[in-house]
């Protein structure tokens, strides 16, 4: 499938923008987790720290390491469904399965655009 080139960036930034979401819930779970105070803040730095070194090993664009597509797809839910669930943690449920929808839309939009030959089935 093609994307037109307008709806592929639009696709390409909100992809950019639910990356830096999950982290924001990552951090969120991890403050609401330590209860607040300096563990909450180590937690809140901690858990996006780990979440984006992930991605960035394996799952972007220009990722240090190649590992075949099911696991890129692995990483990916990891990450998101993480911040999913950070955020219903913290006790904001209908944000948690509206970002999860959005995250899984624009997921599936990114990886049917891609030509099959970039795709790497193991």
């Amino acid at each position: 499938m093609k994307l037109p080139k307008s709806l592929f960036w639009a696709n390409e930034t909100l992809a950019f923008v639910l990356e830096l979401i999950a982290l924001y819930g990552l951090g969120w779970w991890g403050y609401h987790l330590a209860g607040g105070g300096f563990g909450g803040v180590v937690l809140a730095i901690v858990f996006p720290l780990i979440a984006a070194v992930l991605w960035g090993a394996f799952a972007s664009p220009r990722a240090k390491y190649k590992i075949p597509f099911a696991a890129i797809m692995v990483v990916k839910a990891v990450v998101f469904g993480a911040g999913a669930i950070g955020f219903a943690v913290v006790g904001h449920g209908v944000s948690a399965i509206v970002f999860a929808v959005v995250a899984l839309v624009n997921t599936v939009l990114a990886e049917a655009n891609r030509p099959l030959q970039q795709v790497e089935v193991s």
